[in-house]
């Protein structure tokens, strides 16, 4: 897989089990993917910050066709958007039988070399 300068600091972090974001450094607004500039207020300062991994569902989809020979085996799988405490939106994996507006805690787990977000339910969430 291809990484691009602009998102190496998301990709490196995954590779290290951990969760970054950009935020505007002058009105503080998260990005929701990586960007030059702060999509709130044009500000091309923005640093990468690593996110506690918690928020709430926002979306999901069950997936059932892999993408590639390497996701055969999951299918049929949950892919949610996760609206982080911090204010970023991810996509991920979830468990089967989540839910919108459900509180998950974000892992990271490999497949094929790649790796990925989970997000599990948050128990008392």
């Amino acid at each position: 897989m291809s990484t691009s300068l602009l998102s190496k600091p998301f990709t490196d972090g995954l590779a290290q089990g951990v969760l970054r974001y950009q935020r505007c450094e002058r009105c503080g607004a998260a990005q929701r993917l990586a960007r030059y500039a702060c999509t709130a207020c044009g500000e091309p300062a923005l640093g990468w910050h690593e996110a506690a991994g918690t928020g709430r569902v926002f979306s999901l989809t069950e997936v059932r066709r892999a993408p590639t020979d390497a996701f055969k085996a999951m299918v049929p799988y949950t892919l949610v958007l996760v609206d982080l405490d911090e204010g970023a939106r991810l996509m991920g994996h979830g468990r089967a039988g989540m839910a919108i507006g459900d509180r998950v805690r974000a892992s990271v787990f490999t497949l094929d070399g790649q790796p990925l977000i989970r997000f599990e339910p948050v128990q008392g969430g």
